[in-house]
Protein backbone atom coordinates (compact mmCIF):
# COMPACT_ATOMS: atom_id res chain seq x y z
CA UNK A 1 0.00 0.00 0.00
CA UNK A 2 1.11 3.71 -1.02
CA UNK A 3 -0.34 6.79 0.45
CA UNK A 4 -0.07 9.84 -0.96
CA UNK A 5 -0.37 12.34 1.91
CA UNK A 6 -0.64 16.17 1.88
CA UNK A 7 -1.17 18.33 5.39
CA UNK A 8 -1.64 21.74 5.13
CA UNK A 9 -1.88 24.18 8.28
CA UNK A 10 -2.44 27.96 7.95
CA UNK A 11 -2.50 30.33 10.78
CA UNK A 12 -4.38 33.42 10.23
CA UNK A 13 -3.80 36.58 12.66
CA UNK A 14 -5.37 40.01 13.06
CA UNK A 15 -2.49 41.94 13.43
CA UNK A 16 1.34 41.36 12.66
CA UNK A 17 3.37 39.33 14.78
CA UNK A 18 6.96 39.85 15.89
CA UNK A 19 8.05 36.05 16.28
CA UNK A 20 6.40 32.56 16.17
CA UNK A 21 7.95 29.14 16.96
CA UNK A 22 6.25 26.02 16.59
CA UNK A 23 7.10 22.18 17.41
CA UNK A 24 6.78 19.87 14.32
CA UNK A 25 5.96 16.31 14.27
CA UNK A 26 4.83 16.04 10.71
CA UNK A 27 7.17 13.55 9.07
CA UNK A 28 5.87 9.78 9.14
CA UNK A 29 7.85 7.87 11.85
CA UNK A 30 10.61 5.05 10.37
CA UNK A 31 9.26 1.61 11.41
CA UNK A 32 9.37 -2.03 10.14
CA UNK A 33 6.27 -1.71 8.58
CA UNK A 34 6.63 1.93 7.08
CA UNK A 35 9.06 4.24 5.36
CA UNK A 36 8.27 7.58 3.52
CA UNK A 37 9.27 6.86 -0.15
CA UNK A 38 9.50 11.18 -0.38
CA UNK A 39 8.80 13.89 2.02
CA UNK A 40 8.90 17.45 2.66
CA UNK A 41 8.00 20.54 4.77
CA UNK A 42 7.72 23.53 3.66
CA UNK A 43 7.13 26.61 5.67
CA UNK A 44 8.73 30.28 5.95
CA UNK A 45 11.62 30.76 8.70
CA UNK A 46 14.10 28.73 9.81
CA UNK A 47 13.97 25.10 10.85
CA UNK A 48 15.67 22.53 13.08
CA UNK A 49 15.64 19.07 12.60
CA UNK A 50 15.84 16.38 15.80
CA UNK A 51 14.86 13.48 17.03
CA UNK A 52 11.97 13.67 20.48
CA UNK A 53 12.17 12.34 23.47
CA UNK A 54 9.79 9.26 22.06
CA UNK A 55 11.75 8.93 18.64
CA UNK A 56 9.35 11.02 16.28
CA UNK A 57 11.07 12.77 14.12
CA UNK A 58 10.82 16.51 14.49
CA UNK A 59 11.40 20.36 13.99
CA UNK A 60 11.60 23.40 15.49
CA UNK A 61 10.26 26.06 13.70
CA UNK A 62 11.25 29.82 13.70
CA UNK A 63 10.08 32.58 12.10
CA UNK A 64 11.01 36.15 12.95
CA UNK A 65 9.68 39.58 11.77
CA UNK A 66 6.49 41.25 10.67
CA UNK A 67 3.74 38.80 9.67
CA UNK A 68 0.39 37.99 9.60
CA UNK A 69 0.24 34.36 8.56
CA UNK A 70 2.17 31.06 9.08
CA UNK A 71 1.77 28.59 6.44
CA UNK A 72 2.89 24.62 6.92
CA UNK A 73 2.38 22.43 4.20
CA UNK A 74 3.92 18.61 4.67
CA UNK A 75 3.70 16.00 1.87
CA UNK A 76 4.73 13.00 0.29
CA UNK A 77 4.32 9.59 -0.31
CA UNK A 78 4.10 6.61 2.10
CA UNK A 79 5.02 3.14 1.80
CA UNK A 80 3.09 0.73 4.12
CA UNK A 81 3.12 -2.83 4.92
CA UNK A 82 0.25 -4.66 6.71
CA UNK A 83 1.13 -5.39 10.47
CA UNK A 84 0.64 -9.05 11.41
CA UNK A 85 -2.25 -8.60 14.06
CA UNK A 86 -1.24 -5.08 14.18
CA UNK A 87 2.08 -5.49 16.54
CA UNK A 88 4.29 -3.07 16.14
CA UNK A 89 7.86 -5.08 17.15
CA UNK A 90 10.21 -2.14 17.08
CA UNK A 91 12.70 -1.46 19.36
CA UNK A 92 12.16 0.26 21.94
CA UNK A 93 15.24 2.31 23.65
CA UNK A 94 13.08 2.79 26.77
CA UNK A 95 10.88 0.54 29.54
CA UNK A 96 7.00 0.21 28.70
CA UNK A 97 6.32 1.01 31.85
CA UNK A 98 7.23 4.88 30.53
CA UNK A 99 3.97 4.56 28.95
CA UNK A 100 2.22 3.63 32.20
CA UNK A 101 1.97 7.50 33.97
CA UNK A 102 -0.99 9.81 33.81
CA UNK A 103 -1.52 13.51 32.51
CA UNK A 104 -3.46 15.45 32.34
CA UNK A 105 -5.93 14.82 29.58
CA UNK A 106 -5.70 10.81 31.05
CA UNK A 107 -5.64 11.05 34.55
CA UNK A 108 -7.96 8.38 36.16
CA UNK A 109 -10.54 9.39 37.97
CA UNK A 110 -13.68 7.76 40.04
CA UNK A 111 -15.77 7.55 36.53
CA UNK A 112 -12.78 6.15 34.64
CA UNK A 113 -11.26 3.61 37.55
CA UNK A 114 -15.34 2.15 37.42
CA UNK A 115 -15.28 2.14 33.14
CA UNK A 116 -11.92 0.33 33.54
CA UNK A 117 -12.97 -1.79 36.58
CA UNK A 118 -16.00 -2.86 33.93
CA UNK A 119 -14.02 -3.62 30.87
CA UNK A 120 -10.64 -4.63 31.53
CA UNK A 121 -9.07 -7.56 33.56
CA UNK A 122 -6.69 -8.18 36.27
CA UNK A 123 -4.10 -5.43 36.86
CA UNK A 124 -1.18 -5.03 35.12
CA UNK A 125 -1.89 -7.90 32.22
CA UNK A 126 -3.91 -7.78 29.30
CA UNK A 127 -4.30 -9.56 25.70
CA UNK A 128 -5.13 -8.19 22.09
CA UNK A 129 -8.81 -9.48 22.96
CA UNK A 130 -9.27 -7.34 26.02
CA UNK A 131 -7.94 -4.70 24.47
CA UNK A 132 -10.46 -4.44 21.06
CA UNK A 133 -13.29 -5.46 24.03
CA UNK A 134 -12.08 -2.04 25.76
CA UNK A 135 -11.94 -0.27 22.53
CA UNK A 136 -16.08 -1.36 21.74
CA UNK A 137 -17.31 -0.32 24.60
CA UNK A 138 -15.15 3.11 24.84
CA UNK A 139 -16.83 3.62 20.86
CA UNK A 140 -20.46 2.79 22.66
CA UNK A 141 -19.75 5.16 25.76
CA UNK A 142 -18.69 8.16 23.36
CA UNK A 143 -20.59 8.75 20.48
CA UNK A 144 -17.97 10.28 17.43
CA UNK A 145 -19.34 13.41 16.54
CA UNK A 146 -16.78 16.52 15.24
CA UNK A 147 -17.04 19.80 17.17
CA UNK A 148 -18.33 18.34 20.38
CA UNK A 149 -14.86 18.46 21.69
CA UNK A 150 -11.30 20.42 21.19
CA UNK A 151 -7.73 19.38 22.04
CA UNK A 152 -7.45 20.45 25.80
CA UNK A 153 -11.09 18.38 26.97
CA UNK A 154 -9.66 15.42 29.03
CA UNK A 155 -10.75 11.98 29.16
CA UNK A 156 -13.01 12.18 32.15
CA UNK A 157 -14.94 15.27 30.11
CA UNK A 158 -14.94 12.95 27.14
CA UNK A 159 -16.62 10.22 29.23
CA UNK A 160 -19.11 12.42 31.14
CA UNK A 161 -20.07 14.07 27.58
CA UNK A 162 -20.86 10.73 25.69
CA UNK A 163 -19.61 12.30 22.56
CA UNK A 164 -15.77 13.29 20.88
CA UNK A 165 -13.37 12.54 18.49
CA UNK A 166 -10.80 9.55 17.34
CA UNK A 167 -8.68 11.78 19.78
CA UNK A 168 -11.09 11.42 22.99
CA UNK A 169 -11.47 7.97 22.52
CA UNK A 170 -7.42 7.75 22.47
CA UNK A 171 -7.35 9.34 25.49
CA UNK A 172 -10.17 7.28 27.63
CA UNK A 173 -8.43 4.05 26.08
CA UNK A 174 -5.25 5.44 27.73
CA UNK A 175 -6.88 6.87 30.91
CA UNK A 176 -8.56 3.37 31.37
CA UNK A 177 -5.10 1.32 30.83
CA UNK A 178 -3.09 3.27 33.01
CA UNK A 179 -5.53 2.76 35.63
CA UNK A 180 -4.89 -0.89 35.76
CA UNK A 181 -1.23 -0.79 35.46
CA UNK A 182 -1.18 -1.46 31.88
CA UNK A 183 1.32 0.26 29.32
CA UNK A 184 -0.24 2.22 26.57
CA UNK A 185 0.80 5.17 24.00
CA UNK A 186 -0.87 7.73 21.94
CA UNK A 187 -0.23 8.00 17.91
CA UNK A 188 -0.99 10.67 15.46
CA UNK A 189 -1.48 9.99 12.31
CA UNK A 190 -3.28 9.52 8.88
CA UNK A 191 -5.83 6.85 7.41
CA UNK A 192 -6.51 6.04 4.01
CA UNK A 193 -10.35 7.59 4.19
CA UNK A 194 -11.27 5.10 2.04
CA UNK A 195 -11.28 2.75 4.81
CA UNK A 196 -12.95 4.14 6.91
CA UNK A 197 -15.82 7.25 7.19
CA UNK A 198 -14.19 9.88 9.07
CA UNK A 199 -11.21 12.65 8.27
CA UNK A 200 -7.75 11.48 6.98
CA UNK A 201 -5.88 12.93 10.36
CA UNK A 202 -6.64 10.66 12.40
CA UNK A 203 -5.30 9.27 16.56
CA UNK A 204 -4.99 5.88 17.91
CA UNK A 205 -2.83 4.33 20.27
CA UNK A 206 -0.33 2.00 21.05
CA UNK A 207 -0.93 -1.15 23.69
CA UNK A 208 1.25 -3.58 25.65
CA UNK A 209 -0.27 -6.90 25.31
CA UNK A 210 0.92 -10.67 26.41
CA UNK A 211 -0.72 -13.07 24.28
CA UNK A 212 0.10 -17.07 23.81
CA UNK A 213 2.52 -16.19 21.27
CA UNK A 214 3.71 -12.36 21.75
CA UNK A 215 4.43 -10.10 24.35
CA UNK A 216 4.60 -6.43 22.83
CA UNK A 217 2.65 -3.27 21.49
CA UNK A 218 -0.16 -3.59 19.29
CA UNK A 219 -1.87 -1.08 17.72
CA UNK A 220 -5.73 -0.31 18.15
CA UNK A 221 -7.85 2.20 16.67
CA UNK A 222 -10.69 3.00 19.29
CA UNK A 223 -12.66 4.83 17.11
CA UNK A 224 -13.07 1.80 15.03
CA UNK A 225 -12.70 -0.70 17.29
CA UNK A 226 -10.08 -2.54 15.30
CA UNK A 227 -6.46 -3.08 14.45
CA UNK A 228 -4.31 -0.89 12.92
CA UNK A 229 -3.90 -2.05 9.36
CA UNK A 230 -1.56 -1.22 6.26
CA UNK A 231 -4.09 2.21 5.73
CA UNK A 232 -2.50 3.96 8.77
CA UNK A 233 1.02 5.79 8.80
CA UNK A 234 1.92 6.81 11.81
CA UNK A 235 3.34 10.65 12.52
CA UNK A 236 4.38 10.56 16.12
CA UNK A 237 3.76 8.07 19.56
CA UNK A 238 3.54 10.21 23.37
CA UNK A 239 1.94 10.37 26.36
CA UNK A 240 -0.95 12.17 25.08
CA UNK A 241 -2.41 14.42 22.18
CA UNK A 242 -0.15 16.87 24.15
CA UNK A 243 3.06 15.00 23.42
CA UNK A 244 2.12 13.91 20.34
CA UNK A 245 0.50 17.21 18.28
CA UNK A 246 1.53 17.64 14.58
CA UNK A 247 1.67 21.44 15.27
CA UNK A 248 2.37 22.82 18.52
CA UNK A 249 3.65 26.41 19.00
CA UNK A 250 3.68 29.90 20.68
CA UNK A 251 3.37 33.30 19.00
CA UNK A 252 4.69 36.97 19.53
CA UNK A 253 2.00 39.61 19.11
CA UNK A 254 -1.06 38.83 16.27
CA UNK A 255 -4.19 39.18 17.53
CA UNK A 256 -6.71 37.01 16.93
CA UNK A 257 -6.04 34.05 15.31
CA UNK A 258 -7.61 31.65 13.15
CA UNK A 259 -6.83 28.32 11.43
CA UNK A 260 -7.60 26.19 8.49
CA UNK A 261 -6.24 22.67 8.08
CA UNK A 262 -6.66 20.36 5.20
CA UNK A 263 -5.94 17.02 4.56
CA UNK A 264 -5.92 14.70 1.84
CA UNK A 265 -4.74 11.31 1.78
CA UNK A 266 -5.16 9.05 -1.20
CA UNK A 267 -3.58 5.56 -2.57
CA UNK A 268 -1.25 5.73 -5.38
Amino acid sequence: MQLIIRHETIYHYSAPLTYTIQQLRLTPRAEQHQHAMSWQIRTAGQRHAYIDAYGNPSHTLTITGLHHEVSIIAEGVVELAMPYQGRITDQDTFSPLVFTVPTRLTEPVASILDFAGSHLPDQGKTTTGAMLNLAAHIRGAVEYQTGATIVTTSASDALQLGRGVCQDHAHLFLACCHARGIPARYVSGYIDPESTNHAESHAWVDAWVEDADYTGWVSVDVTHARLMTDTYCRLAIGRDYDSAAPVRGVRRGGGLETMSVNVAVTQR
